[in-house]
């Protein structure tokens, strides 16, 4: 997933255990960078969710056809 990394940072409050907050300072980890490579992984994560959730019955659909029928291409795979 893309966005627009040149986009103003908002400032924002969380609330974090503050023994997680200080292990990741003495591990020279940017929270900030962490956070959106984060919430980058969470939204494709989610979002192939819920693509799946609003497919579902189409795929389903899609895999008893090829389940009775077989594909396309079946008589023409040499494997």
């Amino acid at each position: 997933m893309t966005y627009k990394t040149g986009a103003p940072n908002q400032n924002v409050h969380l609330i974090v255990s503050g023994d997680l907050l200080g292990r990741t300072s003495e591990a020279g980890i940017n929270l900030s960078l962490t956070l959106e490579q984060a919430l980058v992984q969470a939204i494709q994560v989610r979002r192939g969710e819920i693509w799946l959730a609003e497919n579902r019955e189409t795929l389903v659909g899609y895999n008893k056809h090829t389940d009775e029928h077989g594909v396309f291409s079946d008589g023409f795979r040499c494997f």
